[in-house]
């Protein structure tokens, strides 16, 4: 069984840094384990410090509700069923793109959040985070 340790976590933000950099982005990038802990994170160098809550909210999204934090974004508009959701919590749960479960043995390990540029930009680079796994999706 794979599990989500800090050098599969390193290996993540590695992946996500390169592909931020690629796009000219300064991402904040957060790695949690299955039970939602900091695992690892990395602020680039002029990424804007609040970033961080935003990485980590997305990324305890995305584990908590085991999809993506973009996903919850049509449900929680004014009138839909979860528009409330994001103040669950203490507002812990970010619903914004840049959240994405990590599945290891098709098992939900982890997340991963960034913050930092477009919701689409940092989409891209949660998504190149997942390429480090060792059967990435």
């Amino acid at each position: 069984m794979s599990v989500l340790d800090l050098s599969l976590a390193r290996a993540m933000i590695e992946k996500a840094e390169h592909a931020a950099n690629q796009i000219g982005v300064k991402s904040t990038i957060v790695i949690l384990d299955g039970g939602g802990d900091l695992v690892a994170m990395a602020r680039m160098d002029m990424a804007w410090p609040g970033a961080f809550d935003l990485a980590i909210g997305k990324a305890r999204t995305a584990r908590a509700f085991h999809a993506p934090s973009a996903a919850f974004v049509p449900m929680i508009q004014p009138g839909q069923s979860l528009f409330a959701v994001s103040s669950v919590n203490g507002g812990a749960f970010v619903i914004l793109g840049g959240g994405i479960p990590i599945l290891l043995d098709g098992n939900v390990a982890g997340a991963v959040g960034v913050s930092g540029g477009s919701i689409e930009q940092d989409i891209a680079v949660a998504e190149a985070a997942l390429q480090a796994l060792p059967n990435p999706n």
